[in-house]
């Protein structure tokens, strides 16, 4: 198994000295490209777009109107409503929304950014290495930077009287868990978030990490929503989580009744294929190579179609611009129709 695969597979995210995290299940959905959430390249890796899904909720960045005491430059974090805050100049500032582990909501207090990284290494703590050396021993002298390490494309490390807190303000490759409480971890953003705040984020910038008092009094009070995101406590919200929470559990019965037939049948057609003569095996099996060679050459043609639509698009999308005297960089993204 991949260093990845086997951080990710039990939630290992996050940690120089304990961050760690746990995506949330979300439902598929067709990938969409947002604006300032595109793949990008960056110090030689490529990060991938972020999906439309995993920022609906109001999750992208934005400039909103700040109603906090904080002075300008002030970086503040909000682990209730799970939002960071950058404070900009004439009562403005602009709002990420975040993903809040256990580490994340020890802290409360100030500190200053006193360390930033690009693409930073990750090293698994003493406690995490003693009681899952099988998960970490290979990575007792750390991890180096890249699309695999738990801290993303990039960290800030808030620091109080010269010593390292521990706490990180950082990137993630797991879109899904941002805006939500996760099983472990510090203060994660998407990487294009973490890259823009990384940006504009000054050494000695001082953050505040609210308290629950704090929270209530400048953004209310907060829930989490059927799925574990952080949305305002209303009555709206309660009565549509009492609904989502009856969708969700029909949704899982529905999935695990139809993983249990799935099982069945390929139980089913295992006990029928150790049954079969030598003869009867080899002619199985070569009716199985032929399935999938023609399901993966009807993949590939249905892969090619949709590239040049796409192709299309784009070349349409480009000329309508030109003709109205946009920029190519300005142009605006093709919208996509949800059904």
């Amino acid at each position: 198994m991949t260093p990845i695969l086997r951080v990710l597979a039990l939630g290992a995210a996050c940690v120089l000295s304990a961050c760690a995290s746990t995506a949330p299940v979300e439902t598929a959905a067709p990938p969409q490209s947002v604006a300032g959430y595109e793949a990008v390249e960056d110090g030689g890796f490529l990060i991938e777009a972020v999906e439309a899904r995993h920022l609906s909720g109001g999750r992208e960045r934005a400039e909103v109107d700040y109603n906090g005491p904080d002075a300008p430059g002030t970086i503040v974090v909000d682990t209730f409503s799970r939002k960071l805050y950058h404070v900009q100049d004439n009562g403005r500032a602009m709002r990420y929304s975040i993903a809040v582990g256990r580490e994340g909501l020890s802290f409360r207090g100030s500190g200053v950014i006193s360390r930033k990284e690009k693409w930073p290494s990750w090293q698994p703590t003493a406690n995490m290495i003693r009681t899952r050396p099988d998960l970490y021993a290979e990575f007792a002298g750390g991890m180096k930077g890249g699309l695999d390490n738990p801290l993303g494309a990039r960290a800030l490390y808030l620091y109080r009287g010269g010593r390292d807190t521990m706490f990180r303000i950082h990137g993630t490759i797991q879109n899904a868990t941002i805006g939500h409480a996760t099983s472990a971890g510090c203060i994660r953003l998407y990487n294009q978030d973490a890259i823009h705040l990384f940006d504009n984020t000054p050494m000695g910038t001082r953050v505040k990490v609210r308290s629950q008092a704090e929270s209530l009094e400048l953004e209310g009070p907060y829930m989490d929503d059927a799925w574990g995101l952080a949305v305002p406590e209303t009555p709206e919200n309660i009565a549509q989580k009492e609904l989502d929470l009856v969708a969700r559990a029909e949704q899982e019965a529905a999935e695990a009744q139809a993983a249990a037939e799935a099982a069945a049948k390929e139980a089913e057609e295992r006990a029928r294929y150790a049954a079969m003569t030598p003869e009867e095996r080899i002619k199985a099996d070569e009716k199985a190579a032929r399935e999938k060679a023609r399901a993966e050459e009807l993949a590939a043609r249905e892969a090619e179609k949709a590239a040049r639509a796409a192709e299309r698009a784009e070349k349409r999308r480009l000329a309508a611009c030109k003709r109205k005297g946009i920029e190519e960089k300005d142009c605006p993204a093709l919208e996509v129709s949800a059904g």
